[in-house]
């Protein structure tokens, strides 16, 4: 689960790493499957204090593994001391609602730091939905879920959609950003329902993504 997003998406599950992560999907959907403690993490003062929020619930299933072999689990090289399996949320790749409002479609970002940084700012700003391409980069991978920090769980994430489709379903404008624009950010109308498409690190958004949308501007 922790290296292979095949084996995630087959067994609709992935790994949280860290307290923090661990108390934000708490808060939003519950109980974990699986918590996993190392012999030190069991003495870290965040993790006693989580643990001790679990304890009044029978059905969480706690593994305690010794440190050695947490190091050869965890998934980063400073390990937190605990670690969660969770069930991957379900949802539909184009399913568009008529009571959405603001959206962000992403093509083909391809570094899991980026696709998690753009989940974080996509949940502070009030984003109900991303719609990912299937060539974007796992959002369920443990290094994107470190870097978008508990967002997953306050967004509705649709992996493998096709974006024109969803561009062209969606009531409001679809705004591409593109270096090549004339018309900036600051001088576009973002009342209504608005989505944003946001093309890859290097290539940008692809020329029939670009057919698909209302509306080019560039970010100055």
């Amino acid at each position: 689960l922790e290296k292979s997003s095949r084996q995630r998406r087959i067994a609709g599950l992935t790994l949280l790493d860290g307290a923090h992560l661990i108390q934000a999907y708490q808060a939003a959907q519950g109980i974990p499957l699986k918590l996993i403690i190392s012999e030190l993490g069991c003495n870290n003062t965040e993790i006693k204090y989580l643990l001790g929020r679990f304890s009044k619930y029978a059905e969480v299933n706690t593994v305690m593994l010794s440190d050695a072999l947490f190091r050869q689990v965890s998934p980063v090289k400073t390990p937190s001391g605990i670690l969660a399996l969770i069930a991957i949320p379900l949802s539909e790749p184009n399913t568009i609602s008529d009571n959405q409002v603001f959206c962000v479609l992403l093509e083909a970002i391809q570094d899991p730091g980026n696709l998690g940084a753009i989940l974080r700012s996509a949940a502070a700003a009030g984003v109900s939905d991303v719609y990912l391409s299937n060539d974007c980069a796992d959002a369920w991978s443990p290094k994107t879920l470190r870097a978008a920090m508990g967002a997953h769980f306050s967004l509705t994430i649709h992996e493998q959609s096709n974006l024109t489709q969803v561009a062209q379903r969606f009531h409001g404008q679809v705004i591409a950003t593109t270096l090549h624009a004339t018309r900036h950010l600051y001088q576009t109308d973002l009342t209504g329902p608005v989505a944003f498409v946001f093309g890859n690190e290097g290539a940008g958004l692809s020329p029939e993504m670009l057919q698909a949308v209302s509306e080019q501007v560039t970010i100055p």
